[in-house]
């Protein structure tokens, strides 16, 4: 659902969209920290915030890091 958002952002649309790891941090809602392979050997780092639920709102692009390489840990940011 983000994969639009994130391509919009930087201009590109990504053939390869995969994630491979994540973590998740509970705040007024749960902030997802997610590593997503774009193909070749590139990855980006992802935060995507998810609204509680009574607030009804759709999953949101907050952040995001590129220039990731698959060894990269996944941290928050």
């Amino acid at each position: 659902k983000v994969k639009p958002q994130l391509e919009e952002k930087e201009g590109k649309t990504f053939d390869v969209f995969t994630a491979v790891e994540f973590k998740t941090q509970v705040v007024a809602g749960t902030n997802y920290f997610i590593k997503v392979h774009v193909g070749n050997d590139e990855f980006m780092h992802l935060r995507v915030f998810k609204s509680l639920p009574h607030e009804n709102k759709p999953l949101s692009l907050h952040s995001y890091q590129s220039s990731k390489t698959k060894h990269d840990e996944l941290a928050f940011f």
